[in-house]
């Protein structure tokens, strides 16, 4: 396994941690989780350490595509994996952020529901030997959810301060973009879904 499809490996490790460290129930077992005010606007410690695991997995997304295509390392895996990979990531924070109600359901279920679709194409695709790496498009939705993701842990910081709503227009920009490229793998994988044998 070259070193690009260890990475997309780790982030994928990555994603039980976070998991652990955001929804620990810390107050059963007297754990004292100190909390920080930036003026009147209160972040969690948990909050701030989910936020590196965060950042250190996405960062694990940018170098390892970086690496195989500088070094002509791109593979069958990583093209499944990498997808995937960001996906789990991604949709497990928003759950995560869904159960505790600091996010609407809506934005949520069509994000999760884009991409099993997207991912039902891809499987279709696979059995005609297509391999649909992520476009343009794709990144971009993954970007902006992982955005929105930062500002929903610092608590939309500083744009709050100011009383602006970035997190939840970037939420739904996401949204949106993620409908949007879901439609562009629809239509470029379309024939061999719509194939008769």
């Amino acid at each position: 396994m070259n070193l690009p499809n260890r990475l997309t490996v780790l982030r994928i490790m990555m994603i039980p941690l976070i998991i652990l460290v955001y929804l620990f129930p810390f107050a059963q077992f007297n754990i004292y989780i100190p909390i920080y005010y930036i003026s009147n606007i209160p972040i969690s410690l948990v909050d701030i350490a989910v936020l590196v695991l965060f950042c250190i997995a996405s960062f694990t997304d940018f170098l390892d595509g970086h690496i195989a295509r500088k070094n002509d390392l791109i593979t069958t895996f990583g093209k499944f994996a990498d997808p995937i990979a960001d996906k789990l990531l991604v949709n497990s924070l928003y759950i995560m952020f869904l159960s505790k109600g600091i996010i609407p359901a809506v934005p949520v279920i069509i994000m999760i529901s884009r991409d099993t679709i997207v991912d039902g194409c891809r499987m279709i695709a696979a059995q005609s030997g297509i391999v649909a790496a992520a476009g343009y498009m794709g990144k971009l939705k993954t970007v902006l959810q992982m955005l929105s993701i930062v500002l929903i842990l610092i608590n939309n910081l500083p744009f709050e301060l100011l009383r602006l709503p970035v997190s939840d227009i970037v939420l739904w920009f996401a949204t949106f973009i993620s409908v949007s490229s879901g439609y562009s793998y629809f239509n470029q994988l379309k024939e061999y879904i719509f194939e008769s044998k």
